[in-house]
């Protein structure tokens, strides 16, 4: 039985491969860009970084994870929901499975944020974990005793695609989201909401961390934005809360820099919690953009 696992995480615009031993001690770390609309090639880069990761451990065979930008559906087998469009409808698995010569543990990348946080994280100790990305997106993943839960139809977590709760339907309806409807949580709550909400508060069209910096220094409109920006993800934080009550959440992706959000969002929360009660710990991720790939290496337990 080998100490060793590796977790590969398959990004957009490049792949990441890691090599952790029992301990969590980091062995073998590297990045190479993804082949663009490339499926073969996106899979030759991924056998060729877990061979140079098995070099560095000089064993071979060793359990593979890996996080993608979608998930696997169970009725096909095949990609589904990828924003890497070349991967969807591909058997994914299955092929990295045949080229590898050993099972791949394949799930969503923000399942992958949730079940590191739950190792040897922020979320470590916590039996149900949901952790939330906040960045150019909104997607969330959960853990149960440290492992993934995917649900039968792969789209457990995916709370980016609803509606922000308790907002105008005037509010809604300026928040059209890609996927088709209007004022899903992403349009408000990730990072790219967050840019748009200055932009349309104030014409002008600043990154996450000038705004925060903007607030931090008293500019009012920024205040402002942050403030609501705050308020707006306790309403959506809170629908998970009242749906799921997991024992923490962990916020991950650009915007969770905001510290405002740990400074009030817990004394929000109770706003909209049913019960008016609402004691769940908000934390920001322990291993920043580390934990996708860091995740990825956990889903094959020791």
């Amino acid at each position: 039985m080998t100490d060793f696992r590796i977790g590969i995480d398959l990004g957009g615009t490049k792949i990441e491969v890691i090599l952790l031993s029992r301990d969590s001690t980091e062995h073998f770390r590297k990045r190479v860009p993804t082949p663009q609309h490339d499926y073969p090639g996106t899979l030759d880069a991924i056998v060729a970084l877990v061979d140079e990761a098995e070099q560095a451990a000089g064993e071979k065979n060793i359990p593979v994870g890996i996080g993608i930008p979608g998930t696997v559906s169970r009725k096909t087998g095949n990609v589904k929901n990828a924003n890497s469009v070349w991967l969807n409808g591909q058997p994914m698995q299955v092929d990295l499975s045949k080229r590898l010569g050993r099972a791949v543990q394949l799930t969503n990348d923000a399942n992958c944020l949730a079940v590191s946080e739950a190792t040897d994280g922020a979320g470590k100790g916590y039996p149900l974990v949901f952790a939330a990305i906040l960045g150019t997106g909104c997607g969330a993943g959960i853990a149960v005793n440290g492992l993934p839960l995917s649900g039968p139809n792969g789209v457990a977590g995916e709370w980016g695609h609803n509606p922000l709760p308790w907002t105008s339907d005037h509010e809604l309806m300026r928040r059209p989201c890609y996927c088709g409807k209007m004022g899903c949580n992403e349009t408000f709550l990730s990072g790219t909401g967050l840019v748009k909400s200055y932009e349309m508060a104030t014409g002008e069209k600043l990154t996450g961390a000038e705004i925060s910096q903007r607030a931090e220094s008293g500019q009012a409109a920024a205040v402002r934005v942050v403030d609501e920006y705050v308020e707006q993800l306790a309403r959506g934080l809170s629908s998970v809360i009242n749906v799921l009550d997991p024992d923490v959440i962990v916020l991950g992706g650009g915007a969770s820099n905001l510290q405002e959000i740990y400074k009030r969002l817990p004394g929000l929360l109770a706003q909209y919690v049913i019960g008016n009660e609402c004691d769940t710990p908000i934390v920001k991720a322990l291993h920043g953009d580390s934990s996708g790939v860091r995740g990825a290496a956990w889903l094959n337990p020791l």
